[in-house]
């Protein structure tokens, strides 16, 4: 069946066959309305024009539609092409073409929407304890504990707040909160935690390595002038506070703490034995520790420390004096590689399981006299310098010792010594310390062994 002269009817179209087409009469000028069976059944709509040119266009209108919606939009091209819009091709494509820009950024607009509504504060603070663990801060846990205590329990509807709109205003309630209940030093560290949060975010839009920070675009700390200051009382307190810090124990009251771990059952006698014959090292640097870190040749331990804005952890090394050594193999077993350890190597000892030992020790010497109140693991880090110190031990052989201190250019970038036979004599020195009544403490010599491994981490 050819091209029909009579209109187009339901009835008609049903009865082409495929492959057939047919279409409606149209006035001289106006364009007409086409239709085309498919060998499949299906029918497809065009809308045919002469252009300018002479040749004949077939514009098309889509497949499946009822009669009724393809005459309706064969009528529409028909009234726009004799209105003068003689390239309706063209203004189609064109049209089409801006319809798809504008779908492409409405996606674009919804996408960023659904993206900042997830930018909050609450998301933002999570995304800096995240980027803080992947780089190896053991401040992590204390930034996403600070968090959730004090602003993401109480505070749900602070959290969900954008975090590029935050203001002192919003986050104040926080803080009220923590001042009334004397809490100035949590308000203290959390100030800090945000002030870093917002600070790392904001470097985060140069740096692609942070990507924890992905999506929330922050452009300046809104909390910078927020402030946590203290009444007088407070100050008094905090002097106080700084004095009680600096305490430590005399060289008598160290001789006690020494003489009452030696008398503890193992491995609790050996865990604190190599805390204090090590110099009293940060708790969480020796949970690190395992058999790969123990160079039996020089007799040394590489603890990795990750304080600081440090972006590679700083490989500092600890001589071991033989009386170590044997609280070190005390500890070990064969149930795992941890070298500092109550579980037989299978697990490290964590700071729990240090200051439960230290406490019931000092609650002890309380009990007997021998000091007048109780102290702490990190007390005993600074009796050893206090006792170094007091025996003329120097600030840098010190801050090698104790890792602390090495953060100037001149120590990052010029000194390669490693002061290790400076440190080894000032740990023999403590040791013939706390028992001076002793033969003399011996250097060198065969104290014990362990499972030997010939290179240190990092060893080629």
């Amino acid at each position: 069946m050819g091209i029909s002269s009579d209109l187009l009817t339901v009835r008609g179209i049903a009865a082409m066959k495929p492959g057939e087409s047919a279409a409606d009469p149209a006035a001289r000028g106006a364009g007409r309305l086409e239709v085309r069976k498919l060998a499949s059944g299906e029918l497809t709509w065009y809308y045919r024009y002469t252009a300018p040119g002479g040749d004949r266009v077939r514009l098309p209108l889509g497949a499946g539609l009822p009669l009724a919606d393809a005459r309706k939009a064969a009528a529409d091209l028909s009234k726009r092409y004799q209105s003068g819009e003689r390239d309706l091709r063209g203004a189609l494509e064109d049209e089409q073409r801006r319809a798809e820009q504008a779908r492409r950024a409405a996606e674009k607009a919804a996408a960023a929407q659904l993206e900042r509504a997830g930018a909050t504060l609450g998301s933002l603070l999570a995304a800096y304890a995240e980027h803080l663990k992947a780089a190896g801060k053991p401040s992590w846990r204390e930034v996403e504990t600070s968090v959730e205590r004090n602003i993401t329990k109480p505070y749900p509807k602070i959290a969900a707040l954008l975090a590029d709109e935050v203001t002192v205003d919003d986050v104040m309630p926080v803080f009220h909160r923590l001042a009334k209940a004397g809490k100035l030093r949590a308000a203290e560290k959390l100030r800090a935690h945000l002030r870093a949060t917002y600070t790392a975010a904001r470097r985060a839009r140069n740096d692609a390595t942070m990507h924890a920070f992905s999506g929330f675009r922050i452009t300046s700390n809104p909390l910078v002038d927020l402030e946590v200051t203290r009444p007088k009382e407070a100050v008094e307190k905090a002097i106080h506070a700084a004095k009680e810090r600096k305490w430590a124990l005399t060289e008598e009251q160290l001789r006690h703490y020494w003489r009452r771990i030696c008398a503890l059952p193992e491995p609790d006698s050996a865990l604190l034995r190599f805390h204090l014959l090590t110099g009293g090292q940060r708790v969480e640097q020796l949970g690190r520790l395992t058999k790969h870190d123990y160079d039996p040749d020089r007799q040394t331990v590489t603890l990795l420390d990750t304080k600081g804005r440090r972006k590679v952890a700083y490989e500092h090394v600890v001589p071991l004096i033989p009386d170590a050594v044997k609280a070190m193999v005390a500890m070990r077993g064969d149930l795992g590689d941890c070298l500092f350890t109550i579980t037989q190597g299978a697990q490290p000892a964590g700071y729990h399981n240090v200051w439960e030992r230290v406490q019931a020790v000092a609650s002890a010497m309380v009990a007997e006299g021998e000091i007048d109140r109780e102290f702490s693991p990190g007390t005993i880090r600074k009796t050893v310098e206090t006792r170094l110190q007091a025996a003329g031990g120097s600030r840098e052989m010190r801050g090698h010792l104790l890792s602390h201190g090495l953060g100037g250019v001149q120590a990052r970038h010029y000194e390669a010594h490693e002061y290790d036979e400076e440190k080894r004599q000032a740990l023999l020195g403590l040791r013939r310390s706390l028992d001076p009544q002793a033969k003399k403490i011996a250097s060198k010599g065969k104290v014990g062994t362990v499972t030997a491994i010939k290179h240190r981490r990092g060893a080629k």
